[in-house]
Protein backbone atom coordinates (compact mmCIF):
# COMPACT_ATOMS: atom_id res chain seq x y z
CA UNK A 1 0.00 0.00 0.00
CA UNK A 2 1.40 3.40 -1.19
CA UNK A 3 1.85 5.75 2.12
CA UNK A 4 2.84 9.41 1.23
CA UNK A 5 4.09 11.81 4.16
CA UNK A 6 4.58 15.18 3.46
CA UNK A 7 6.62 17.68 5.75
CA UNK A 8 8.58 21.12 5.72
CA UNK A 9 5.90 23.58 5.09
CA UNK A 10 5.22 26.70 7.41
CA UNK A 11 5.33 30.50 7.82
CA UNK A 12 7.31 32.36 5.50
CA UNK A 13 7.97 35.78 4.75
CA UNK A 14 7.75 36.72 1.49
CA UNK A 15 11.25 36.42 -0.29
CA UNK A 16 12.04 33.69 2.24
CA UNK A 17 12.74 30.01 1.76
CA UNK A 18 11.30 26.29 2.87
CA UNK A 19 12.33 22.50 1.89
CA UNK A 20 9.68 20.49 1.42
CA UNK A 21 10.13 16.81 1.69
CA UNK A 22 7.90 13.68 1.14
CA UNK A 23 8.45 10.02 2.43
CA UNK A 24 7.15 7.01 0.59
CA UNK A 25 6.55 3.93 1.06
CA UNK A 26 4.99 0.68 -0.64
CA UNK A 27 6.49 1.71 -3.63
CA UNK A 28 9.74 0.48 -5.98
CA UNK A 29 10.30 4.15 -5.39
CA UNK A 30 13.58 4.63 -7.96
CA UNK A 31 11.11 3.20 -10.52
CA UNK A 32 8.80 6.04 -10.55
CA UNK A 33 8.63 9.64 -11.72
CA UNK A 34 8.19 12.11 -8.52
CA UNK A 35 5.75 15.19 -7.96
CA UNK A 36 5.32 18.01 -6.04
CA UNK A 37 1.93 19.53 -6.34
CA UNK A 38 -0.21 22.57 -4.39
CA UNK A 39 -3.59 23.32 -4.16
CA UNK A 40 -4.39 26.98 -2.84
CA UNK A 41 -7.90 27.97 -1.10
CA UNK A 42 -10.53 27.51 -4.30
CA UNK A 43 -8.15 26.48 -7.06
CA UNK A 44 -7.70 23.28 -8.45
CA UNK A 45 -4.50 21.37 -7.16
CA UNK A 46 -1.38 21.89 -10.36
CA UNK A 47 1.55 20.00 -10.98
CA UNK A 48 4.38 22.26 -9.37
CA UNK A 49 7.22 20.29 -10.03
CA UNK A 50 8.24 16.64 -11.55
CA UNK A 51 11.42 14.29 -11.62
CA UNK A 52 11.69 11.27 -13.05
CA UNK A 53 13.31 7.86 -12.57
CA UNK A 54 15.92 9.36 -14.74
CA UNK A 55 16.08 12.71 -12.81
CA UNK A 56 14.74 14.58 -15.69
CA UNK A 57 12.92 17.92 -14.24
CA UNK A 58 9.96 19.96 -15.09
CA UNK A 59 8.79 23.37 -13.67
CA UNK A 60 5.52 25.20 -13.72
CA UNK A 61 6.18 28.41 -15.37
CA UNK A 62 5.28 30.51 -12.37
CA UNK A 63 8.43 28.29 -10.39
CA UNK A 64 10.98 28.29 -12.70
CA UNK A 65 13.98 29.52 -11.56
CA UNK A 66 13.11 29.55 -8.00
CA UNK A 67 12.45 25.92 -6.98
CA UNK A 68 14.25 22.65 -7.38
CA UNK A 69 13.14 19.46 -6.91
CA UNK A 70 15.60 16.34 -6.23
CA UNK A 71 15.28 13.23 -4.55
CA UNK A 72 17.04 10.41 -2.82
CA UNK A 73 16.47 6.82 -3.82
CA UNK A 74 18.20 5.39 -1.14
CA UNK A 75 15.97 6.79 1.50
CA UNK A 76 12.78 6.85 -0.83
CA UNK A 77 12.36 10.92 -0.16
CA UNK A 78 11.57 13.83 -2.96
CA UNK A 79 12.43 17.23 -1.43
CA UNK A 80 11.63 20.55 -3.12
CA UNK A 81 13.86 23.63 -2.54
CA UNK A 82 11.79 26.76 -2.71
CA UNK A 83 13.58 30.15 -2.87
CA UNK A 84 11.85 33.52 -3.40
CA UNK A 85 8.34 32.83 -2.00
CA UNK A 86 5.62 34.67 -3.10
CA UNK A 87 2.20 34.99 -1.22
CA UNK A 88 0.92 32.94 -4.29
CA UNK A 89 3.01 30.35 -3.49
CA UNK A 90 0.57 29.78 -0.47
CA UNK A 91 -1.12 26.64 -0.59
CA UNK A 92 -1.07 22.87 0.49
CA UNK A 93 1.65 21.00 -0.85
CA UNK A 94 1.22 17.31 -1.76
CA UNK A 95 3.44 14.55 -3.41
CA UNK A 96 2.75 12.16 -5.83
CA UNK A 97 3.29 10.17 -9.09
CA UNK A 98 4.44 12.08 -11.76
CA UNK A 99 3.75 11.22 -15.52
CA UNK A 100 1.42 10.02 -16.41
CA UNK A 101 -1.14 11.41 -13.17
CA UNK A 102 -0.93 11.06 -9.57
CA UNK A 103 -2.37 8.07 -9.29
CA UNK A 104 -2.04 6.79 -5.47
CA UNK A 105 -3.57 7.92 -2.34
CA UNK A 106 -2.81 11.72 -1.36
CA UNK A 107 -1.15 12.09 1.98
CA UNK A 108 -2.11 14.90 4.65
CA UNK A 109 0.01 17.40 2.80
CA UNK A 110 2.01 20.36 4.32
CA UNK A 111 0.72 23.68 4.37
CA UNK A 112 2.99 26.58 3.12
CA UNK A 113 2.15 30.17 3.86
CA UNK A 114 3.92 32.94 2.63
CA UNK A 115 3.13 36.34 4.11
CA UNK A 116 3.34 40.17 2.21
Amino acid sequence: QVRLVESGGGLVQAGGSLTLSCAASGIAFSAYGMGWYRQAPGKQRELVAGITSYYSTRYADSVKGRFTISRDNAKNTVHLQMNGLKPEDTAVYYCNRYQPEPTWPWGQGTQVTVSS
